[in-house]
């Protein structure tokens, strides 16, 4: 019997195609009238999940690692007698994940502009420059945020987006074990960085480890250079992006959030995300208070490690017959906020590293089935504007829970409240998800 694969729902083409006509998109940008599907193959799609691999890797590989930059600079903060130097240690990492959702949209509008290709291009270069910029800094946590916070955080944006939009031109029948295969690129690359991390530390300071970060940083760069996009079915009203009012719309485009399903996930991430980055901010510190002695990036490994399977088993669940990718994604949001309500009551070392695994194995379900959603909802030629702009919509909470749980442990020197808090937020989101199934496509 034939196998049925989740398709794209094709609102925003059906309705766009009987008043607008269709055009093909060739590097992000409408040019012609034809089309073609995926390929599903070639060395040109197996070197786009190459590249897409690396980029994700590199990008959060170094974001989710950021305990052992603020470990450090906790401890800088401390000796200069910075009040709040905790909180303020936080806020610095979180800005980082906080901007690369929140400029997501831009990354999106900017591929419709100048391409794939040069956005994610432009965006390792960024990245690369910043953390260079970051190393002559490291004594000013408020320069920090600046150079680390917002400037690595754009430079990501810019470069994520196009990574994940990119393989809807390339693969369709496996396009979710596509995007498990690419986006457990973080997951390798976050075991691996925290005990590299560690070594140019001990080694070289703060300063060293921002420039080796910079160097390797700039091969998102020259991934994006992979990333040529084939013609797919693409609206477009306007071609000439040099006309304002055409510019003002691709800006402001609002086809994707006439798609009902896309608007309540949409709106139901930033919910689920709010107490998602916590733990990777706090987990170094909470195991150097309950567990000294042990090793204290192990926790944060083994979340790295199991998202990795994850990725591959949720993308390749996403792909199969009558699997519902909106229920996978409930499901991974319900199991990652009880597993952070259980952390801060767990005192058997053996019984954390079975959470941290179990964390990180839902964690990847969560990665892993962004891109097959969004498009699925929206179709691949509007992926980077739909991506784009559920991230930014969940890049305010994400900046701000780090810090205010930091704060909060700062008040009560105690890991329950924070963790508690941090785990009830994806439950709440996974829970208003519910109100998708109420919407019948037209």
């Amino acid at each position: 019997m034939r196998e049925t694969i989740p398709m794209e729902d094709n609102e925003l083409l059906e309705a766009n195609r009987t008043s607008n006509g269709v055009k093909a998109e060739i590097n992000g940008k409408a040019t012609s009238s034809y089309s073609h599907e995926p390929p599903d193959g070639g060395i040109r799609a197996y070197s786009i999940i190459i590249g897409s691999f690396l980029t994700n890797g590199l990008l959060f590989g170094v974001i989710n690692s950021y305990s052992v930059i603020g470990d450090e600079l906790s401890k800088r903060l401390l000796v200069q007698n910075v009040t709040n130097y905790d909180t303020r240690s936080a806020l610095v990492g979180s800005l980082t994940m906080g901007t690369t959702f929140l400029l997501s949209p831009l990354s999106g509008v900017l591929t419709a502009i100048i391409g794939l290709r040069m956005t994610a291009v432009l965006g390792g270069s960024v990245a690369a420059a910043s953390l260079l910029i970051s190393s002559f800094v490291v004594n000013y946590v408020d320069a920090l945020c600046l150079t680390y916070g917002f400037l690595y955080g754009l430079g990501a944006s810019l470069a994520y987006t196009p990574s994940l939009a990119i393989l809807g031109h390339y693969f369709k029948r496996r396009l979710g074990l596509v995007n498990g295969i690419v986006t457990i690129g973080s997951s390798v690359f976050t075991v691996i960085i925290p005990p590299l991390m560690d070594f140019a530390v001990r080694n070289y300071g703060l300063e060293g480890l921002f420039r080796v970060l910079a160097v390797i940083t700039f091969g998102i760069a020259l991934c994006g250079l992979l990333y040529k996009p084939i013609p797919v079915v693409v609206i477009d009203k306007s071609t000439d992006t040099k006309d304002l009012k055409s510019l003002v719309k691709k800006v402001f485009d609002i086809h994707i959030w006439k798609v009902k399903k896309y608007r309540y996930w949409a709106l139901s991430m930033p919910v689920a995300l709010f107490g998602y980055f916590v733990p990777y901010v706090k987990l170094k510190q909470f195991m150097n208070l309950n567990f000294p002695g042990k090793n204290d990036n192990i926790a944060i490994q083994c979340i790295g490690a199991a998202s990795g399977v994850g990725r591959l088993v949720f993308g390749f669940l996403g792909d199969r017959n009558g699997i519902d990718r909106v229920m996978l994604q409930q499901i991974s949001f319900y199991c990652i906020g009880c597993f952070t309500i259980l952390l801060p009551f767990v005192s058997n070392f053996a019984l954390l590293i079975v959470i941290s695994l179990c964390m990180g194995l839902f964690d990847g379900a969560f990665i892993s089935l962004i891109g097959p959603i969004a498009i699925q909802f929206c179709g691949s030629a509007y992926a980077a504007q739909a991506i784009g702009g559920m991230l930014g919509l969940a890049a305010v909470p994400l900046s701000i829970g780090p810090p205010i749980a930091a704060q909060i442990f700062t008040m009560t020197h105690d890991f329950t409240l924070p963790f508690v808090l941090a785990g009830i937020s994806p439950i709440v989101g996974a829970s208003l998800m519910f109100a998708i199934r109420f919407q019948k496509k037209r």
